[in-house]
């Protein structure tokens, strides 16, 4: 279990700088668009990447309150549907890199 707890640390601290950097950058990108109308069409794709990464740290940390949840409750390891969404989510940050 203390494996666990150190993995769920870990990853939510990494959601955090995350979930941090990234509304730096839209900030910095929503303030760059604002200064003229026709600046959306050039970084409006990048504007919905960044969203959609927010909402990506969104689900793991429902991923992890599910993880904390189930390890309070008691019960034990992590259903195959779980770790497939795990799986899911680690390749998917790969992929991005």
């Amino acid at each position: 279990m203390k494996d666990l707890t150190d993995y769920i640390n870990k990853a939510t601290q990494n959601i955090k700088e995350d979930r941090a950097a990234t509304k730096a950058l839209l900030v910095t990108l929503i303030k760059y668009m604002t200064v003229q109308d026709d600046r959306h069409k050039e970084v409006g794709m990048v504007a919905a990447k960044y969203v959609e990464t927010l909402q990506r740290s969104n689900e793991q940390l429902v991923k992890l309150a599910a993880l904390i949840q189930k390890q309070s409750s008691g019960e034990k390891g992590i259903t195959d549907i779980e770790k497939d969404e795990l799986f899911d989510i680690i390749q998917s940050k790969k992929d991005e890199d």
